[in-house]
């Protein structure tokens, strides 16, 4: 067996941590001495600490770790690690595409001296925005669960043959945004105006292209705020955004584009026609 010390130096932890894994149940002593309270430990809990190591650096909390000593289903197992493997990949991908992010804000830095100057790359057009006929999923959801609800849409234009028109879009309805949920409106554009859940109406908007992933989405918004301010314009209604090239092109986030709409209007001039 190992005094406390030797289990640590072999296991390359803390005694600090051993004891806290004692309180919590996931690594208790083989035995502790009754008169001088020392802990000692055995080979075989020697695999079971490095393991828990092992878990850790694969993202895993200490209650996960801990679900996974107490599951007997090999299958189950594997799910678990399965899913962790997921997870960290798709960690991966957002790091490199923030990463990607960061080159691109550094050359626009170092070329023009502003630290925001990224933000000065949108054009920002005054158009009408034409007549779409849309069908119409509208719910208070997550940013997440957008795939989840564009399916029954999906769904309807095959089972209904409909024609697609090329529109993807989401409105959004809430004064306030929050990520893990909003009362959101997600459409698609269809031909057949007599199958409509909505037919969005032609309307004033200022709207520029964001190109990259989504969520960087927040720039294209600032850039818009900042031009209807500045021009003399006023918020007239939901913003929307219409993906025009996304993951469902096969094209990588950085080459995804999206039109972001806010209806306006122009601002009443005051009584002394200001």
């Amino acid at each position: 067996m190992y005094t406390v010390g030797e289990f640590s130096k072999i296991c390359q932890v803390s005694v600090k941590t051993l004891h806290h894994y004692d309180r919590i149940g996931l690594l208790k002593p083989f035995c502790v001495d009754e008169f001088t309270g020392y802990r000692y430990y055995t080979r075989e809990q020697v695999e079971r600490m490095l393991l828990i190591g092992r878990l850790k650096r694969y993202g895993f909390s200490l209650e996960e770790v801990r679900s996974i000593f107490e599951c007997r289903d090999s299958r189950v197992l594997f799910s678990k690690l399965q899913q962790q493997k997921e997870k960290l990949e798709m960690q991966k991908q957002e790091t490199e595409l923030v990463i990607r992010e960061l080159s691109g804000h550094l050359q626009s830095f170092e070329r023009t001296g502003d630290i925001m100057g990224y933000q000065k790359q949108y054009e920002v057009r005054l158009l009408e925005a034409p007549e779409r006929i849309l069908l119409s999923n509208r719910q208070m959801m997550g940013v997440d669960e957008f795939g989840k609800y564009y399916s029954p849409l999906f769904e309807r234009i095959a089972k209904d043959h409909l024609t697609p028109d090329g529109i993807v879009g989401a409105v959004y309805h809430d004064k306030e945004f929050s990520r893990e949920c909003s009362d959101v409106e997600l459409v698609l554009g269809i031909r057949e105006k007599e199958k409509a859940d909505r037919i969005m109406e032609k309307q004033l908007c200022a709207m520029t292209v964001h190109r990259g992933a989504y969520a960087s989405l927040s720039d294209a918004y600032g850039a818009l705020t900042a031009w209807i301010e500045e021009n003399g314009y006023s918020w007239d209604g939901a913003p929307y955004d219409i993906y025009t090239k996304s993951f469902r092109d096969d094209l990588a986030p950085e080459d995804w584009e999206t039109e972001v709409y806010f209806p306006v209007r122009e601002k009443a001039e005051g009584p002394e026609g200001k």
